[in-house]
């Protein structure tokens, strides 16, 4: 695949990835458990799975433009592989999202651009970096699926199953990552990344 192919392939993504014209390889881990919630649990939970639907169209920009960059074809054929499964979980948070009559962020258009431009750059700096980037990434939203699967309402059992299912690929996605070479990230990147996180998850529940 050439680099015009590529980047073709990112436009049409981030195209379906925003516009929620996404569809799952795998079932739905919800299944048919129910989750009776009154009106204030299920705002709640809007809010928590607008959060995760954003981090997943965040996903796919970032493994599109480490893509783009990566310079060797085993990179980014792990790249693709893990952005089908992160497809998976998009369509099921906006799925859960519309089942909690919910409705995406008004900024994700701006998130999957900013995460696009920045999966770019970190593929520009070579692919053990942009691998030890995935490693990074991969253990923040590990400890943020962690947070929100313990914030959400106790009867929420579809969402919590959803965001489980999130957390046992993401966990492979960074364990992967590192087999293949990832540079470990210094604690410091760590934090700041972590700041970016929280910055998306303040203002996504909300907007």
């Amino acid at each position: 695949m050439t680099r015009l192919d590529t980047l073709l392939t990112a436009l049409d993504r981030g195209l379906r990835s925003v516009t929620g014209v996404v569809k799952a390889d795998r079932p739905n881990p919800a299944g048919d458990r129910e989750a009776p919630l009154n009106d204030t649990e299920r705002r709640h939970a809007a809010g928590l799975m607008r959060v995760n639907h954003c981090g997943e169209i965040c996903a796919q920009a970032l493994y599109e433009g480490q893509s783009l960059t990566a310079r060797r074809a085993e990179t980014r054929d792990s790249l693709a592989a893990a952005s089908r499964q992160e497809e998976d979980h998009l369509a099921w948070c906006r799925e859960r999202l519309g089942e909690l009559d919910g409705r995406p962020s008004v900024l994700d258009p701006a998130f999957y651009i900013a995460s696009y431009a920045l999966g770019a750059v970190t593929g520009l700096l070579g692919d053990r970096v942009s691998l030890g980037f995935i490693e990074a990434t991969e253990d923040q939203v590990r400890q943020h699926l962690d947070r929100h699967i313990d914030k959400l309402p106790e009867a929420d059992e579809r969402s919590r199953a959803i965001l489980a299912e999130m957390r046992a690929d993401e966990v492979r996605h960074g364990e992967d990552a590192a087999r293949a070479g990832g540079l470990p990230f210094p604690e410091m990147v760590k934090g700041a990344m972590g700041l970016a996180s929280r910055l998306m998850t303040e203002t996504t529940y909300r907007i």
